[in-house]
């Protein structure tokens, strides 16, 4: 099973804001504990880098992602930190490249028909619908799932525990991104419990529907 594989087996990817490299491992470890075994530290933060290289190196069985990343610099920096996967808010080519010839699995952002067309021609059939809530959400991939047929989509931006059943219902969700989860002021005040109880409802409302 690859990692696009197994992104979809999770349903849901958390995005998580690091400022500090030392939340890295407590974070992942919540997640875990509460049934999620993926992570994508967005690329925001002078402590995405070794943030996501703590999370490789002590918990392995984390599949850590790096995410908000912009061009091929940062996708270099990601990948050699340990960065399974690669996450992007909008479709830059060479960045997408890069990552196909590296072997690097890779999630563009794509909201309108030609940014799909142009993914598709690269061999890509993923990709990240972002904001979901501003560029039409359900609707607006149902739409788009028409001329596209096998296509799938990774909704983030307005996605939460109130309506993730809804999208993960819709046979064209691969899985669904947000930070409801593992919201930055629970990571700084220590609130790790509560991390992973909210995985835990998470991840049951996938199991739910998907059964």
């Amino acid at each position: 099973m690859d990692i696009m594989q197994k992104l979809e087996q999770a349903g849901i990817i958390p995005v998580v804001v690091l400022d500090r490299t030392e939340d890295a491992v407590p974070t992942a470890k919540a997640l875990l504990k509460g049934g999620i075994g993926v992570m994508e530290i967005t690329f925001r933060t002078a402590a995405a880098r070794d943030a996501i290289r703590a999370v490789a190196e002590n918990v392995p069985e984390m599949i850590v992602g790096a995410g908000t990343v912009l061009n091929v610099a940062q996708c270099e920096a990601a990948s050699q930190a340990g960065a399974q996967f690669i996450v992007s808010p909008g479709l830059d080519i060479p960045l997408t490249e890069s990552c196909i010839r590296e072997g690097l699995a890779v999630i563009p952002g794509c909201v309108t028909p030609s940014e799909i067309m142009a993914i598709l021609a690269l061999g890509l059939k993923t990709v990240k619908f972002f904001p979901a809530s501003v560029y039409g959400g359900l609707d607006a991939m149902k739409a788009l799932s028409g001329p596209f047929p096998g296509l799938k989509f990774i909704p983030t931006g307005g996605v939460n525990a109130g309506n993730l059943r809804e999208y993960i219902a819709a046979p064209f969700i691969s899985a669904a991104g947000g930070s409801w989860m593992c919201k930055k002021a629970d990571i700084a005040a220590g609130k790790f419990d509560q991390i992973s109880a909210l995985s835990e409802e998470a991840v049951r409302i996938i199991r739910e529907v998907r059964q």
